[in-house]
């Protein structure tokens, strides 16, 4: 399972540059296919092959400075029960300040691991100056510059280091569906009409429901765990700090599932909140039903199902394999559908394909449409594999891996969706050298 780490530390700082560099090798990579702007608070990182979450706290913070101290402590607090390690920054130009002296003391008391980071070390003058960070009594830091990245190389490799090694799922373990969405999509109360019983009490104000809580659910002969989530809320609607860890049972609550259900609210629309959940389910490989709650009080003169559902795919391109159920929560209206769909989708992310198949669907394919010539070389693909892993991802073995190039992958992976169902789920394609 992925891990998560948390950076925290008083304001300007620059644990948003520091962030921003850790996430932008992978995050350029997404957003140059996809052309979305996403939140910029959490995003994957990985380093040396171990993947992690990362949050950058500073995006949390509401109002002043003065409000900031009482905002500070809550905030980490919160990265200490939530977070696998923490990153505690702190900047050699201002030196130890008040608000450092505060974090500190509280991170003293964690057994997690905590990384003290001292940013804007880029001359050796401010080397010998981030002596004086010993004072907080955390021992060991590290120098970076998080403007050009120096030093950021051994803090990963420690940090990686500590992580908790990756707990392999038991065979036995119930698939998982979380249902995400901001709050006040109607989760709860999708949750309560398929459980009819008033487990949670639903209410009116947004962030009631605090906890990620796990429901065994029987139906249909299939057995599995629902996870409720506190929904992922925007940041102008925050009075509290709630955000900052809502945002972060949604990121654990999406990491540890197998399915999310995507609740969203109709009369508001499939807005950027919406698709931020969307695109960090299909970054971490999940599977995805997207469900429509309130269908029924949006004008149906207005739009047809099918126009509403256009709109959505545009805006989710290019995984646009993904069903979208339209449901009300208050009138039970498709729910059992909607499980029945995220059934379906669990079933296609653990879908195995055996070689001698896939080759004999595919090759043939390929051959009427190879990849395009590059330099006046032609690929040759030779053979295909599923690799065994838990969601679906394909290795194409060809003589000139680094010729193919995107548009070509999404040719295979609309082939491989068309031939063998993988509706819901992210496909993953590699060429390798033959």
């Amino acid at each position: 399972m992925g891990s998560i780490v948390a950076i925290v530390g008083r304001p300007n700082v620059g644990k948003s540059t520091f962030f921003n560099r850790l996430i932008q090798r992978r995050e350029a990579i997404v957003d140059a296919v996809s052309g979305v702007t996403r939140d910029r608070h959490y995003g994957k990182s990985d380093w040396n092959g171990r993947e992690f979450s990362l949050i950058d706290t500073g995006g949390y913070v509401v109002g002043s400075d003065d409000i900031f101290e009482a905002e500070i402590d809550k905030q980490v607090e919160l990265a200490i029960d939530e977070a696998d390690a923490i990153i505690f920054m702190v900047d050699v130009e201002s030196g130890v300040t008040g608000m450092d002296e505060d974090v500190a003391k509280l991170l003293r008391k964690v057994n997690k691991p905590v990384f003290l980071v001292v940013n804007k070390v880029d001359n050796a003058k401010r080397a010998e100056d981030a002596v004086e960070f010993y004072a907080l009594g955390l021992g060991e830091y590290y120098t970076v510059a998080s403007i050009n990245g120096s030093g950021t190389g051994e803090l990963l490799d420690a940090l990686v280091e500590a992580l908790p090694e990756k707990e392999d799922r038991d065979e036995a373990e119930l698939p998982r569906f979380a249902v995400v969405g901001r709050p006040n999509a109607g989760k709860s109360s999708f949750i309560n009409a398929l459980i009819g019983e008033e487990r949670y009490i639903v209410t009116n104000i947004a962030g009631t429901t605090r906890d990620a809580i796990d429901t065994k659910y029987n139906r249909f002969g299939f057995e599995f765990n629902l996870v409720d989530t506190a929904g992922i809320r925007r940041k102008s609607k925050v009075k509290e700090d709630l955000e900052f860890y809502s945002v972060m049972r949604s990121v654990r609550a999406i990491e540890h599932c197998d399915v999310c259900l995507l609740v969203f609210d109709a009369t508001r629309g499939f807005d950027g909140q919406v698709q931020n959940i969307f695109w960090l389910a299909e970054r971490n490989r999940k599977g995805v039903v997207i469900l429509v709650n309130k269908w029924d009080l949006v004008e149906k003169d207005h739009q047809s199902v099918k126009d509403y559902e256009k709109a959505i795919r545009k805006q989710i391109e290019p995984f646009t394999d993904v069903p979208i159920v339209f449901i009300s929560a208050l009138t039970k209206q498709r729910i059992y559908k909607a499980i029945e769909t995220a059934v379906e989708v669990y079933k296609n992310r653990s879908k195995k394909i055996k070689t001698s198949k896939l080759n004999e669907v595919l090759l043939p394919i390929i051959e009427r449409y190879p990849p395009p010539a590059y330099k006046g070389k032609y690929v040759k693909i030779k053979y295909i594999m599923q690799l065994p892993t838990p969601q679906p991802q394909f290795a194409f073995f060809c003589n000139l891996p680094q010729y193919v190039k995107e548009p070509y992958k999404r040719f295979l992976e609309n082939k491989l969706r068309d031939k063998f169902g993988f509706t819901g789920v992210p496909i993953s394609i590699y060429m390798r050298k033959k």
